[in-house]
Order: C-alpha cells, then structure tokens, then sequence
C-alpha cells in the first residue's frame, strides 16, 4: 500500500513497483542486523526439558560465553543445561523470564549447530527450514538481532538492483532487534511505558548521504520501524554530521513526537498496542493511519512478520 501522509490518500501497489514510486535522487535506508537462530531446546539435569532464547547483542565485543536468555517455566541459580551435550549453568535470574548463563562453548555456535529461528510467538507454529532464509533479509550482515527486521522480508535483490537503476540510493545501518519489540504496552498513559533499549551503529558513509540527500532535495526513507528508531534517535548526532554512532537506543515514539531525519517509512502491518504501531501512527497521522488499516483489511492484505508492507510518503 502507498499511503500517502499530506492528504490521506491510498493506493495498492505491488512491491515490486517501488522504484516506480520512489524518485532519483532518494535514500532508503536498511538494517543490515543478522537474526540469531536463538531458540534452543536445552534438558535440565533432571532431563525436564527448557527452551530458552538466546537475547540479542547489546555490544560491539559482547561476550557470547556470558549471556541472556530467555526462559520459560521455572529455572533457579546453579542449574545446569544440556544443549548438544553442551553445558550450561544458570548464573543470575534476572527476571520477568530472563537468566545470565555462562557457557563453555560459544552460544552463537550452539546457535548455528542446534537452533532454529525465533519466530514472534502470535505465529504459533515452530520454525522450518525454510524459515532459516525467510526470516532473514537478503542483504544480513551483522549477526546479534533476536527478531528480523520484518519490513525487510519482502525486498528482493532484484528490486534493489531495480532501485539502483532508478539512481535511488541505499544505506545500512545496524540494529540488533530485541523480543521487547514484542511487547504490549501496558499501561493507560503512553508516557509511562519503558522502553526496551537496543544496540545500534550508523556508518560515517549514511550520515554522509543523509546530508548529502537532503541538500540535493531527495527524500530520506527509513525501511522499517527499527530505521526510523534508530535514525531518529541519533538525530543530534546526524545533524552534527559527526563520525559514526553506536549506542544503545531506548527512544520510544509516538503521536505528538515531530521527526527529524526521516522523510518516509517502509513498514509492516502492526499488532494492537505495539510500540511499532504507535510510532507508524505518529508518522503517519492517527486518523489516516486508521483508514489505512481499514482498507488494509477490507482488501485482505496481511499481517505482522511475513505480511504485506506499506510504504508512507
């Protein structure tokens, strides 16, 4: 879908139309984080079996020998998990289902011998092998994300060959998306919600096209919310036009918030009372972003990770 956020206006459009849509001269910008086949069946001592979830990086040297996971069910200080024959031992419980383990093997090669994709849990099925290239953009470079960048799944290496043609320019930066994407908000007043943080890096070379974008008029397009995030957040920093950022990016978005870097946005059909859906809300405007979304179900388009997108100008 194109929606259009000056006057409101709808139209369905094929993915593959976007440089049709988009014009020479503007800049998308993707997240290049690489999805971490995090969930993992582990055995307890007592051979009770555990999945956990390997949580996303939260540092450039993150230390994958000590690290978070996710648990379900009921684990204590001192128990010991068998993934492969691999040792675990819980460290710390953390809360709100999160442990520290130490490992005597790294977790990001137990990760690739035994684990599968961690798909949002509202899919209610466990991953395939296909789910192995599905979840995962064409373009992942940098391995730490516990969640795809889901407005990504549907762009081909021949659309962005196609874009290229049309002199539309692209970028990267790195966002390593946290299962806090997830989350509902909680509670009645938005500004009461704590947001998840998560680790970040913009390149020297996309501050540069951003500045250069924007003085030659071209229009800088944020390819799903974890973009728009990430730009927005570091959005000093850009207009300093400094060298590159890397940080841990905690800004929550909403109605209300005035953006200052993105000038579109590529993005999925979000849950009820996400975080994504309030920020796609604020670009977008309430009232049309709900119009939108009505039309979206009147012409069956579908939703969440593998749905459709719409791309807001």
């Amino acid at each position: 879908m194109h929606l259009d956020r000056s006057n409101g206006d709808i139209a369905d459009k094929l993915y593959a139309g976007l440089p049709s849509i988009l014009k020479p001269g503007d800049l998308l910008i993707l997240n290049d984080t690489k999805v971490i086949r995090a969930r993992l069946r582990a055995r307890k001592s007592n051979g009770v079996e555990r999945e956990i979830v390997i949580l996303e990086k939260h540092s450039s040297d993150e230390d994958w020998y000590i690290h978070n996971i996710l648990y379900k069910k009921s684990l204590k200080v001192g128990d010991e998990l068998l993934v492969g024959g691999n040792k675990l031992i819980v460290k710390k419980i953390l809360g709100g289902g999160v442990a520290e383990v130490s490992s005597s093997v790294d977790l990001l090669s137990l990760a690739d011998k035994y684990g599968e994709m961690p798909l949002p849990p509202y899919m209610h099925r466990k991953s395939t092998k296909e789910d192995i290239e599905r979840y995962q953009t064409v373009w992942a470079k940098h391995i730490g994300s516990a969640a795809a960048p889901t407005a990504s799944l549907n762009m081909t290496k021949e659309i962005l060959d196609s874009l290229a043609k049309s002199d539309v320019k692209t970028e990267y930066v790195t966002l390593h998306v946290g299962l806090g994407t997830f989350l509902p908000i909680r509670t009645d007043n938005l500004e009461d919600h704590e947001m998840h943080k998560e680790y970040f890096k913009i390149p020297k070379a996309t501050i540069e096209a951003i500045h250069k974008t924007k003085k030659n008029g071209g229009r800088v397009i944020a390819v799903g919310t974890t973009v728009a995030r990430t730009l927005e957040y570091s959005h000093e920093h850009i207009k300093n036009r400094q060298t590159e950022i890397s940080g841990e990016a905690d800004i929550f978005i909403y109605p209300g918030y005035e953006f200052k870097v993105i000038d579109g946005l590529l993005t999925n059909y979000h849950a009820p009372k996400s975080t994504v859906l309030m920020l796609t809300a604020a670009f977008a405007g309430w009232d049309r972003l709900l119009l939108a979304y009505k039309h979206a179900i009147q012409k069956k388009y579908k939703f969440l990770s593998y749905g459709d997108s719409m791309l807001i100008l």
